[in-house]
């Protein structure tokens, strides 16, 4: 027990310098305005839009791809639901306000983050299906989770929990869908 609360008292150490690095940066306005974009596409309208567009023009996998992705999106949404009533850990913008950024948090608490997991859950699959839209897929999703921290939104270790969640996520999506015989 000791040595766990050791490990969190120094992931929260790293975390609230990191945060506090983060909140006292002047970061140049290209940088800004694309934190702050990133962090509204990942609010879910862009993967509803990209779900629409592949069963548009998707090809013959279009089924499998957005099944197994908004499969992979609504157990991501669960668990960190779940996780997140759990931990009942506060925002970092509600510990040290932002020095440029003033954007309203979804909810109230911090860990995981849902946005880093979502973007990671569909941007796996979605690269399993659509290989030539990797690193398109990857650059967003490492954009929005990078943002969360930017922002303010989440302590580092709330985005790399939300990335390896949503990782996770995605694999099972895949390997339910391979299993049933979808792909």
């Amino acid at each position: 027990m000791a040595v766990a609360r050791n490990v969190w008292e120094f992931i929260e150490r790293r975390d609230h310098r990191v945060m506090r690095r983060m909140n006292r940066w002047r970061a140049p306005r290209w940088f800004r305005y694309w934190m702050v974009a990133a962090t509204r596409m990942g609010d879910g309208w862009i993967w509803y839009a990209l779900g629409v567009s592949l069963l548009v023009i998707g090809g013959a996998q279009r089924f499998a791809a957005v099944g197994a992705a908004g499969a992979a999106a609504i157990a991501g949404v669960l668990v960190f639901k779940l996780l997140k009533h759990l931990s009942q850990r506060p925002r970092p913008c509600q510990i040290e306000p932002h020095c440029w950024s003033s954007i309203s948090p979804p909810d109230r608490f911090s860990f995981p983050s849902g946005h880093a997991m979502t973007a990671f859950s569909i941007a796996l699959v979605l690269s399993y299906f659509y290989p030539g839209l990797e690193a398109t897929l990857f650059f967003l999703a490492f954009s929005i989770a990078l943002s969360r921290v930017v922002l303010g939104m989440h302590f580092l270790s709330d985005v790399l929990a939300g990335m390896v969640l949503g990782v996770s996520l995605g694999f099972a999506a895949l390997t339910c869908f391979a299993s049933m015989g979808l792909i």
